[in-house]
């Protein structure tokens, strides 16, 4: 890339920490792997960068505690195939791909720049061997399957529900411009292996819509994950695990992100331990 360099995040740690994982290998002297002037390269899991655009549609919370419930209690050391629908700049992927490190990872995404800033992250961390993007609306042109896991963060408000943003990149991120939650069950119904799993994240408005697709779907309905961003608030989203097979009933849990004073909670700090970022924040 050519002209003003963006922003490469330093790492903010607390000290004595190192983190854990394959340390990413780098741009390479590749001027593509290098942030544009709009971009900044963030830190993801261990070691690991993420392309992002300094505003606009950027990781959340969201993509982490998908990624941790999706992998949680899987062997790492197996070998597996994981699809990651509307993966867009890929957080979900690589957190999955970091988390297992022998499972080769794909996504499709419809907006091609963001597919093509998630390749770069791919190919800045290393794992271009076993992790890929393709470009398509999930809808039409999803990869065939079988996969051992499948993953998902639909957008979370139907058209009309509220003001769109501006930024081309932004709005089919959080409204249904290319499906919702039912599309997204729909396919990772008809991709996933027998055995395989399934986790998708939705708004914690919108559960009776992802019950009565589940239903419709004869989906085994394993766990409901109930993120709430601070004690004493409500969720704000939940990430359901799914299967093929199975009962109606799922076992529920709830993760509070902090608590009444603003702090990570235990059980957050496993999250992020679990994918290697630092349990308590860097001292100021």
């Amino acid at each position: 890339m050519t002209g003003e360099r963006g922003i490469v995040r330093p790492a903010r740690r607390p000290p004595g920490w190192t983190a854990p994982g394959p340390a990413p290998w780098g741009p390479r002297g590749h001027a593509e792997l290098e942030p544009a002037a709009d971009e900044d390269l963030c830190y993801l899991a261990g070691d690991w960068r993420l392309f992002q655009k300094q505003r606009g549609h950027r990781w959340s919370l969201d993509d982490l505690v998908t990624a941790w419930v999706a992998t949680r209690g899987l062997d790492p050391r197996a070998a597996r195939r994981a699809l990651d629908l509307g993966c867009g700049l890929g957080s979900v992927l690589l957190m999955v791909a970091w988390r297992l490190p022998d499972a080769a990872v794909l996504g499709i995404e419809a907006q091609p720049d963001r597919a093509a800033m998630g390749r770069r992250s791919i190919a800045y961390n290393g794992v271009a061997a076993r992790c890929r993007i393709v470009d398509g609306d999930l809808r039409h042109a999803t990869p065939a399957g079988p996969f051992e896991l499948v993953t998902g963060t639909p957008p979370y408000f139907p058209r009309g529900t509220g003001t769109e943003s501006a930024k081309a990149h932004a709005a089919p991120a959080r409204f249904e411009h290319r499906g919702g939650v039912e599309d997204y069950l729909a396919i990772a119904a008809d991709r996933a292996a027998p055995a395989g799993r399934i986790a998708i994240c939705s708004s914690a408005l919108e559960r009776d819509r992802v019950d009565a697709a589940v239903r419709a779907l004869g989906l085994g309905h394993h766990e409901r994950w109930e993120i709430v961003p601070r004690a004493g608030k409500d969720p704000l989203v939940l990430v359901d695990v799914l299967a093929r097979t199975g009962g109606p009933d799922p076992a529920r849990h709830q993760l509070v992100v902090r608590d009444h004073g603003g702090r990570w909670t235990p059980e957050f700090q496993r999250v992020r331990g679990d994918l290697g970022m630092p349990t308590t924040p860097p001292r100021p």
